[in-house]
């Protein structure tokens, strides 16, 4: 197993620090030019603030990594990206990216992390032995060796002092202190939306639409409805036809195929286009590990669809 150390400025840490109870945290990227490839998901992703501050603040578990226009990362995650408006964050990233300010809705990199956890100040880890000066992204430690296990047992240390919601995820039921293993990251509502529409290589499910300011990643069985955060309880739709899936006016059946109510023509006299669309097979993620669990769409033929 292993973890990385990620450079971070005080005020992004600071900025969430006191925002309570968060679920998940966007750690961006300026650029987003170099894909972040150093973790699996489950593993754990370390806050680390620039120097002359050579000390480890904080952390979380990664999920996923994208590529977003800022509009986009900001609409997601909003103050979760360690700011408190689109012009504060903006501000943040042209500082790094040297820029003057623009209106381009530029490309950045997401680092999407899930339970993330801050130290109070005396809580502070210094920077592991090997550190150097000339990192300027990160580090990565295998945390089965003599260094790595020493820097998982000082943040577990941390974790148990502060008593933190993610301490029993990552002491997954293990003594304490014991090996580190992976664990399956629990998705906050921004990472479900990106992990889903990245999933389905930004495409509507049903109609192939690329235009991304119109698709929606949606919930089959709704988040209201005790529906969870799962990729497989997930689509990706164009947004009229999620407004008539969550109306119950169309559906997914269990062979993955499309499916049109008659209630469109009855209560509108309309729907030429959609019915058209009847019985198209859906256009699912490559890996079948990502496809919807047909629990959550039998539950909403049977709970929402019109028939």
């Amino acid at each position: 197993m292993k973890a990385f150390v990620g450079v971070t400025d005080f005020d992004w840490y600071k900025y969430l620090s006191n925002i309570p109870n968060l679920d998940e945290v966007n750690f961006w990227q300026p650029s987003g030019d170099v894909v972040f490839r150093a973790l699996q998901p489950g593993e754990p992703f370390l806050f680390k603030l620039h120097s002359p501050r050579d000390f480890i603040v904080g952390g979380g578990f990664y999920a996923h990594y994208s590529r977003l226009p800022v509009s986009l990362a900001w609409d997601t995650f909003q103050e979760k990206n360690g700011a408190n408006s689109l012009p504060e964050m903006r501000r943040r990233i042209e500082k790094y990216r040297r820029s003057t300010p623009s209106i381009e809705d530029y490309q950045i990199g997401c680092i999407l992390l899930e339970q993330p956890f801050f130290f109070k100040k005396e809580q502070w880890i210094p920077a592991p032995s090997d550190w150097r000066p000339n990192i300027v992204r990160g580090k990565g430690y295998d945390l089965t060796t003599t260094l790595g296990a020493g820097l998982w047992n000082k943040i577990q240390i941390r974790l148990h002092e502060t008593r933190l919601p993610s301490q029993q995820e990552i002491r997954d039921e293990r003594e304490r202190y014991g090996a580190p293993l992976l664990i399956t990251p629990r998705l906050g509502q921004g990472s479900f939306r990106i992990i889903v529409t990245d999933n389905y290589q930004r495409r509507c499910a049903v109609t192939q639409e690329r235009t991304l300011p119109a698709l929606d990643a949606i919930h089959i069985k709704p988040y209201k409805e005790s529906g969870p955060h799962d990729v497989r309880n997930g689509l990706l739709l164009r947004s009229d036809i999620h407004r008539l899936f969550d109306t119950g006016y169309v559906t997914v059946n269990p062979y993955y195929r499309f499916e049109v109510s008659r209630r469109i023509r009855e209560e509108y006299e309309n729907g030429r286009d959609y019915y058209a669309m009847n019985g198209r097979p859906l256009h699912l993620p490559h890996n079948r590990a990502l496809w919807p669990d047909n629990t959550y769409i039998t539950w909403h033929n049977e709970n929402i669809y019109k028939g």
